[in-house]
C-alpha cells in the first residue's frame, strides 16, 4: 500500500480520524488509507440533497445512492458510519443562495458555499464531538506544514486540483483538516480502490452541480423563483436594442452562444447583466477585458501578498499574474470573462493565500457609456 502521512504528531496509530464520505471513490480511498494507517476511523456522510436519486441519474453527491455506497464501503472496511440529515440547512444556505444569485445577475459557485457551510462547519462540529484528532476529506489539495503553521497548496495533479473551491477555508479549519489525496493522480486513486476491494472503484465522478444533476440550472431557478423567467432587452454597450431574451438567468458574463442575434458583423459576448432593468449587455471580445476586480468577504489563510502573485477567477481558468491592492485584484494584463459572483483566488506559487468574491469589475479599456 502507498504510505500516507496524516500529519499527526507521533503518527496515526492509536488516533481517531473522521473521514467525510460522499459515497465516491475519492473519500472511500481516504477512509481505506486512514484504516491502513492504524488509526480508529469513523465515516460521516451529510445527506444534503436527493434530486439525483429522484431523476434516476448517477453522478450526484451526498444523496440516496451515495449514502448507500458510503455505508457499503464502511462495512467493507469495518468502521462506523454516521449519516447527518442536513437537507434543510443545505437548501437554505446553498440552493436558495444559488437561485437568488442568478436573479441578481451573478454567477454563483455553490461548491464553495457548501464547503463554507454544511460540509466544513457541520462536519467539524461532528468530528470534534466524536473526539477526532483530525477531519480527512477526498479533496485534491495539499496541506503543507510551514514555518508559521499549516498551508494550503495545489494538488500535484493539476487536472484534479480543487484548491479554487477551498479558498474560504480558515486557518483554524486548515489546522484540523487533512487531504491525503493531494499527492496522488486520479488513476492511482482508482487503482487503490480496486486493491482495497471497494465496490466504488469504477464509480463515475460527480458531474455538474449535485442538486442540478441534469444540468438544467435555469429550470431549477425557475422552479424555485417563478418570477425568474422575466424577459427583457439585449442591448449593445452603447444601449442600442439588438434583440430580446427570456430571462437573465440564462446568461453569464463571457457567454457567446445562445444570444440568437442574427446579421452581426462580429461575434458578440455577454459583457454584463443588469438585473434592475432586465437587460443583457453584449459587445465584442475587447469589451470583456477587465483590468481589476473588487472583492468582498476576503479570506486570508496566511502569507505575504506583497510579492509576485497569480489570481484565478474561474475554476477552469489558468492563474494569471496579479496583485492585491486593498480590496481589489489588479491584473498585470487584461483578463477576460470575469463574472461577479465568482471567486478570485490568490496564489504564491502553489500556495493558496486566500481570495474573495468578485463584486464588480473595472474595464481594462475605456468603454462608451450606455445610452
Amino acid at each position: 500500500m502507498i504510505p500516507v502521512d496524516f500529519q499527526l504528531p507521533g503518527g496515526a496509530s492509536g488516533r481517531r480520524i473522521v473521514v467525510a464520505m460522499s459515497g465516491g471513490v475519492d473519500s472511500s480511498v481516504v477512509a481505506a488509507l486512514a484504516v491502513e494507517s492504524g488509526a480508529e476511523v469513523v465515516g460521516v456522510t451529510l445527506q444534503l440533497y436527493d434530486h439525483g436519486e429522484a431523476v434516476g441519474r448517477a453522478g450526484s453527491c451526498c444523496a440516496g445512492r451515495d449514502i448507500r455506497d458510503a455505508r457499503a464501503v464502511c462495512d467493507r472496511l469495518g468502521i462506523a458510519h454516521y449519516v447527518l440529515d442536513h437537507e434543510s440547512a443545505f437548501r437554505t444556505r446553498v440552493i436558495d443562495d444559488f437561485a437568488d444569485s442568478y436573479l441578481a445577475g451573478r454567477t454563483p459557485i455553490p461548491c464553495v458555499q457548501c464547503n463554507m457551510g454544511p460540509k466544513f462547519t457541520d462536519l467539524f462540529r461532528m468530528a470534534r464531538e466524536l473526539g477526532a484528532d483530525c477531519l480527512a476529506t477526498g479533496h485534491y489539495v495539499r496541506r503543507v506544514e510551514g514555518a508559521a503553521g499549516a498551508e494550503l497548496h495545489r494538488a500535484v495533479d493539476p487536472a484534479r486540483d480543487q484548491s479554487y473551491f477551498l479558498f474560504a477555508t480558515t486557518a483554524a479549519q486548515l489546522d484540523y483538516l487533512r487531504f491525503p489525496l493531494g499527492m496522488l493522480p486520479k488513476a492511482e486513486v482508482r487503482a487503490l480502490a480496486a486493491r482495497y476491494g471497494l465496490a466504488v472503484a469504477a464509480k463515475p465522478d460527480s458531474q455538474d452541480i449535485c442538486f442540478v444533476p441534469d444540468g438544467d440550472y435555469a429550470g431549477l431557478v425557475r422552479k424555485l423563483r417563478p418570477n425568474a423567467a422575466q424577459g427583457g432587452e439585449i442591448v449593445d454597450i452603447e444601449g442600442r436594442v439588438l434583440g430580446t431574451h427570456r430571462g437573465i438567468l440564462h446568461y453569464t458574463v463571457g457567454q457567446r452562444r445562445g444570444l440568437e442575434l442574427g446579421g452581426l458583423d462580429e461575434p458578440l459576448y455577454v459583457v454584463r447583466l443588469e438585473p434592475d432593468t432586465q437587460r443583457v449587455v453584449v459587445g465584442p471580445k475587447a469589451a470583456l477585458a477587465v483590468g481589476a476586480a473588487r472583492l468582498s468577504a476576503i479570506n486570508w489563510i496566511g502569507g505575504d501578498h506583497r510579492g509576485p502573485l497569480t489570481a484565478k477567477v474561474r475554476s477552469l481558468a489558468r492563474p494569471v499574474p496579479a496583485r492585491l491592492v486593498g480590496d481589489r485584484v489588479v491584473f498585470d494584463a487584461p483578463e477576460y470573462g470575469v463574472a461577479p459572483g465568482q471567486a478570485a483566488v490568490l496564489y504564491a506559487g502553489d500556495r493558496v493565500l486566500g481570495g474573495g468574491w468578485i463584486e464588480s469589475t473595472e474595464p481594462a479599456f475605456a468603454r462608451p457609456e450606455a445610452a
